[in-house]
């Protein structure tokens, strides 16, 4: 994702401010609490069974809370989470068994069988709304390449209350995204958008 250089850039730069204001919690990843942080991890369940080892990507996994509900779920495969921010790296590495969960530094994935990213497509800051798509459209396309049976993600919805939205967020049109992704990646695309955040999450399933 070198085209997107300065995005990262600047994203890192405003996540490690919350990671050095809150550390190891959901504010620390800028998530109002925990209950909203896992409720968006149940989301993700869509697209495994716990009965089944598997592999799985987690771009912007930020100290590792998915990989700790995971964990407390009964997961029995491998895990690596990519991060930009070298404290929260520092912080998952410590945390887990590393023959298990990986953590490295930066955004290319590599295979697995599933990957998922939450929370990296929100915080836009400046970046016009044309560049912002163009990076999301990108990143899922890494997501899509990197998974062998499918790929996860969510985002803040166009549907929030437009008096409520913050400048500097990005607000996606779930109906466009779940488009791209039922045209581009799979048959097997679900759209959630009933689990009381106002945000959704695409599910997409690559092989069944």
């Amino acid at each position: 994702m070198a085209e997107h250089q300065s995005i990262l850039e600047d994203v890192e730069l405003y996540y490690r401010r919350k990671f050095d204001a809150h550390g190891p919690s959901a504010q620390g990843v800028d998530w109002r609490d925990e209950d909203s942080q896992e409720l968006r991890f149940t989301q993700f369940e869509r697209l495994f069974t716990y009965a089944e080892a598997f592999s799985v990507n987690d771009l912007g996994c930020g100290y590792g809370a998915l990989a700790s509900y995971l964990e407390r779920n009964g997961f029995a495969g491998t895990y690596t989470g990519y991060e930009l921010s070298a404290a929260m790296l520092e912080h998952a590495r410590a945390a887990f068994d590393a023959a298990r969960f990986r953590f490295e530094h930066g955004s290319e994935l590599h295979p697995a069988d599933y990957s998922v990213a939450s929370g990296i497509f929100n915080v836009r800051l400046d970046y016009s709304d044309e560049d912002w798509l163009d990076y999301v459209h990108r990143t899922i396309q890494a997501l899509a390449d990197a998974s062998r049976l499918g790929f996860a993600f969510n985002m803040l919805t166009s549907y929030s209350d437009s008096h409520l939205q913050r400048s500097d967020l990005y607000y996606a049109d779930p109906l466009a995204l779940f488009d791209l992704c039922k045209r581009r990646y799979s048959r097997h695309v679900s759209l959630l958008h009933d689990y009381g955040l106002w945000e959704f999450t695409i599910v997409v399933k690559v092989a069944l």
